[in-house]
């Protein structure tokens, strides 16, 4: 079975599975928030495949910059999309979106709005960090 396999059946019940060789990361954290505490954490993720349940322009960003080779999305957003294409990140998903909506339901999510002008992925990554540090 391939990683990306091993990811989309993991993902069950959980928000963000990443797996390589048999070994898988699983968080329930929503949004942004686990792959930005593995990158903080230093957790090497190169090779590994994930399979997310929404993927937005700022998290296909972060696939990039840890050198994740595949994407599993139940629910991709139209830049997310042409991100994982310009970075030639392999991927699939259930559902293609024009935009991530924030959990309110009344905007574009705020991360994914935070890296709208934005196509350099260390720029994305420190707009991101100082994103998270003002909401909490």
């Amino acid at each position: 079975m391939s990683d990306l396999q091993t990811a989309k059946n993991n993902l069950v019940g959980h928000t963000l599975c990443l797996c390589k060789d048999g070994n898988c990361i699983l968080s329930d954290k929503r949004g942004i928030a686990p792959m930005m505490d593995l990158i903080a954490e230093g957790v090497d993720l190169s090779g590994y495949s994930v399979a997310d349940t929404v993927v937005g322009k700022a998290a296909a960003m972060l696939f990039v910059k840890c050198g994740i080779k595949n994407v599993f999305a139940k629910t991709l957003s139209e830049n997310g999309k042409r991100i994982l294409d310009k970075f030639n990140l392999a991927y699939e998903y259930e559902m293609l979106t024009e935009k991530i909506i924030n959990r309110a339901g009344t905007d574009m999510c705020p991360m994914e709005k935070a890296v709208l002008d934005t196509d350099d992925i260390d720029e994305a990554y420190e707009i991101l960090k100082t994103k998270l540090q003002n909401i909490n």
